[in-house]
């Protein structure tokens, strides 16, 4: 580290002080909206709520906290890509990874209350397609 001398190296974000400071102010918001126990607390409830959906049509639902994800079998227009159209046509933005995966990443300040319409909205969807 000390064979670098002032003016022989630069990067686009080392030592820029407001950003260390922006980075600083948000660690403290996670802190005290405590919004990694509020997605540890809402992550579970999600999953629960998409696995009352028939396993035909979403066989697997997975995630952590509020990162999650369900695989769609691909059956003719009955594919992520589609159910992601008709999801957006519905009010809810998700992203389809790779063929059969929808991925889900509300924001960490989502309540329970717009947490269960999302996934009536995503219920409703998947029914629809049926």
């Amino acid at each position: 580290m000390l064979c670098i001398k002032p003016g022989e190296h630069g990067s686009t974000y080392a030592g820029n002080p407001l950003a260390c400071k922006v980075g600083i102010e948000s660690l403290k918001v996670l802190e005290e909206e405590k919004l990694a126990e509020n997605a540890d607390r809402l992550g579970p409830i999600f999953r629960q709520e998409l696995q009352t959906i028939s396993k035909d049509k979403v066989s697997v639902v997975r995630g952590k906290g509020l990162l999650n994800a369900m695989v769609v079998p691909n059956q003719g227009e009955y594919n992520a890509w589609n159910v992601c159209l008709k999801l957006r046509d519905n009010g809810l933005l998700a992203k389809p990874t790779q063929r059969d995966v929808i991925r889900f990443t509300p924001p960490l300040v989502i309540t329970e209350e717009q947490l269960l319409e999302c996934a009536d909205i995503i219920k409703q969807t998947v029914l629809s397609m049926i």
